[in-house]
């Protein structure tokens, strides 16, 4: 047998290169920008007297702070016609766990916890994805790829009672691990993703394909056939879940089509409105997601090309698969990319060889258009962001 293929690789001491004293300017740069953001948004807000803080709580803010309130729904509840309500069994638990669980510890109410989580766990994305830009190329280019991501023209999700920052958190920091070959971590992270948002399939696919790779190759001994059996019980806990307690084995997929009216068609209804914005008959937000849609598509065979990356690639690539064969919702797509992170990293590597004034433009022209779409899609646009 091949020793050097047989042998598990002593990786490298790591703990240096992306500890606190290391990431901190990716944590200050990603902090100034998204706070940046948070003011221009607070000024708008304030000058049409919409309150700060009832905005970054709407939508799928409001959907988690009733689970806190009321639990799981137990059955569909119907219209007058017949036809099924929206069903929260649809929001996946770890988050309104989270904030139940630090609204008995912070002042304030579940509002205030859901806010500080999803706070918190920017930041913890931030130093994960200046962690694996560390690791994959050199320090200024995990710096920049946390400073990118906050001023993303979704970005203002990042500051929202919303899931993206936690779902990002815990995706950058198993994907590191995988990088890293430290299984256990991985497969231990990918659950917890899992129980976060339905995308936590696209990091089970990463995950268990780098784990079944690490297997054939015979690598690491057992670890990578224990990372790749935890990788997805989360989002398999809770989809059996739904289906217990609905009483049929699809309950959860038929709480995202019969009450969200989202399913998978292949495509169609992502192109066909698509072809909306060539005929110049959208809105903005319709507009913005079309742009971040063949952006994405574009900078995913950017990604692609960089072989020591290809766990990212899978996780960014079903993603997209996800977000584009998806029924519903078009004006959401943008946003449901915001955990895509790996799709930047093109765009940090670029950065990061340019000159400091270069940077600068690009951070601050892209820090205006995202704070002003932030404004549009919570004041001005009246649907979800």
């Amino acid at each position: 047998m091949d020793e050097a293929v047989a042998a598990p690789v002593a990786a490298p001491p790591v703990l240096g290169r992306i500890g606190f004293l290391a990431a901190w300017p990716a944590l200050a740069l990603y902090a100034v920008l998204r706070a940046s953001g948070l003011i221009a948004f607070w000024l708008t807000a304030d000058n049409l007297h919409r309150d700060f803080w009832q905005q970054l709580t709407r939508w799928d803010g409001g959907w988690y702070l009733a689970v806190i309130s009321r639990g799981y729904d137990a059955a569909f509840a119907l219209r007058p016609d017949g036809t099924p309500l929206p069903s929260n069994l649809a929001f996946f638990p770890l988050y309104p766990g989270l904030i139940w669980t630090f609204d008995h510890v912070l002042p304030g109410d579940a509002t205030v916890a859901a806010i500080t989580i999803a706070w918190a766990a920017g930041l913890a994305a931030a130093w994960g994805l200046f962690a694996i830009g560390t690791h994959l190329h050199n320090r200024r280019t995990g710096v920049l790829l946390a400073g990118v991501w906050a001023v993303i023209p979704h970005g203002i999700v990042e500051s929202m009672g919303y899931t993206e920052t936690l779902f990002t958190a815990l995706c950058a920091w198993s994907l590191f691990a995988v990088l890293r070959r430290h299984w256990l971590i991985a497969g231990l992270l990918c659950s917890l993703a899992g129980l976060t948002r339905p995308t936590g399939a696209a990091l089970v696919a990463a995950v268990g394909l780098a784990a079944l790779v690490a297997v054939i190759r015979r690598q690491d001994s057992w670890r990578p056939w224990l990372g790749g059996v935890i990788a997805p019980l989360g989002f398999l806990a809770y989809v059996g879940w739904v289906g217990d307690r609905l009483g049929t084995l699809n309950g959860y997929f038929s709480v995202q089509k019969d009450t969200w009216n989202m399913y998978y068609d292949n495509g169609y209804y992502t192109l066909s409105t698509a072809r909306t914005v060539l005929l110049g008959k959208s809105d903005l937000a319709i507009v913005m997601c079309t742009v971040v849609l063949v952006a994405a598509i574009a900078l995913f065979f950017a990604l692609s090309g960089d072989a020591r990356a290809w766990p990212l690639a899978v996780f960014s690539l079903v993603i997209i698969a996800m977000v584009i064969f998806g029924h519903g919702y078009y004006h959401a797509k943008g946003r449901l990319l915001v955990p895509a992170f790996p799709l930047l990293l093109p765009i940090a590597i670029a950065l990061a060889a340019a000159r400091i004034r270069t940077v600068i433009a690009v951070l601050v022209t892209l820090a205006v258009v995202s704070a002003s779409y932030g404004a549009y899609v919570l004041l001005f646009w009246t649907h979800s962001p």
